[in-house]
């Protein structure tokens, strides 16, 4: 930073690589090694927390909800593991993003996939709502376009609902390979954003690609936030929300401004490897807190929502048969209770 104000870089501000681990720990001061210390026990924390959150689910959910359950809890810890290691070794930090990103977009659809589960399976979601409508104006799509026609719920639209998350899940694996054959070939690199490099097409396409995902997760929360609230969905929904905008969001931001040199070097690390370790630090605090919160809200252990027709004949039996209370006694059709 010095050698910045004074006109003159130091050679790793110019580098186009991260330094080897090596010389990056040796470059910590005491406090950068007690940090170092500090997040590494954090994630050694949240890993040993989802293992027993999963132990507990094993034991106590279903086994039609278990893995999807499962996969959704372990977004958190494997991202901040992914982090922790790129921490420890800079120039792992693209394949750790990498796998990261491809994680989590098999846990976009999941999350799809575990709402429906949570209203008894695609059948009995149908039985539930079968005069009903998917509200389709809504984000990160068409939030705008309050116009469209509200949809029918219907084998088909669910279908597309679980197509628009899945192949996101097919897709981002495929580009993240792509990525790697010519990052090796020299034609693709993370930071190079401009028009004649492989990054922003891929970049752009892996965005849309990501919307479209979203989009289907949204629909389907709209219509089942009430009838599930009972389960924490909406809990659940902005613990979702919240490793997807840190994971993406807050990681594109950081990139950005290091990328711009506002996020300036500090050798060993130039100031894009500075971003990203930057970027790791925080998520792996961030996914820390997100793991301890969701053992709180999957914890409990739910039972499974009542079939449609036996809310409507307990609503019906209920309207039927009045009851009195005399003396303490509950009485039903006015016959005391013996």
């Amino acid at each position: 930073m010095e050698g910045e104000a004074n006109g003159t870089l130091h050679p790793s501000c110019g580098a186009s690589e991260p330094p080897y681990s090596e010389e990056h720990l040796q470059s910590l001061d005491l406090p950068g090694k007690f940090l170092f210390a500090i997040l590494t026990l954090m994630t050694l924390i949240a890993n040993l927390v989802f293992i027993e959150e999963a132990v507990y689910i094993y034991r106590k959910i279903p086994s039609s909800k278990r893995s999807i359950i499962i996969w959704v809890n372990a977004a958190a810890p494997v991202i901040a593991t992914t982090s922790c290691i790129g921490m420890w070794i800079p120039r792992s930090a693209m394949f750790t993003d990498f796998t990261a990103a491809v994680f989590f977009a098999i846990v976009i659809h999941k999350f799809l996939l575990m709402m429906i589960k949570e209203c008894g399976g695609q059948k009995l979601l149908l039985r539930r709502f079968e005069n009903g409508r998917f509200k389709i104006s809504t984000g990160p799509c068409c939030c705008c376009c309050l116009c469209l026609p509200r949809v029918r719920i219907t084998r088909r639209t669910l279908f597309l609902l679980k197509l628009g998350t899945f192949q996101f899940t097919f897709f981002r694996p495929v580009l993240m390979f792509l990525s790697i054959v010519l990052w090796t070939n020299g034609n693709y690199t993370p930071y190079n954003l401009s028009p004649k490099g492989a990054a922003i097409w891929i970049s752009c396409f892996i965005g849309v690609l990501t919307i479209l995902a979203l989009w289907p997760v949204a629909i389907m929360f709209q219509q089942v936030r009430t009838l599930l609230g009972c389960k924490k969905i909406i809990p659940k929904f902005a613990l979702y929300q919240f490793i997807l905008i840190l994971n993406h969001l807050q990681a594109a931001i950081i990139n950005i401004l290091a990328m711009q040199r506002i996020i300036p070097c500090a050798p060993p690390l130039s100031s894009s490897a500075r971003g990203a370790y930057v970027t790791q630090q925080l998520l792996i605090m961030e996914m820390f807190l997100i793991t301890l919160i969701s053992r709180v809200v999957y914890r409990r252990r739910y039972d499974d929502l009542e079939p449609p027709e036996c809310v409507a004949e307990e609503a019906e039996d209920n309207k039927q048969s009045p009851k009195i209370i005399l003396n303490g006694a509950v009485s039903e059709d006015g016959l005391p209770r013996v």
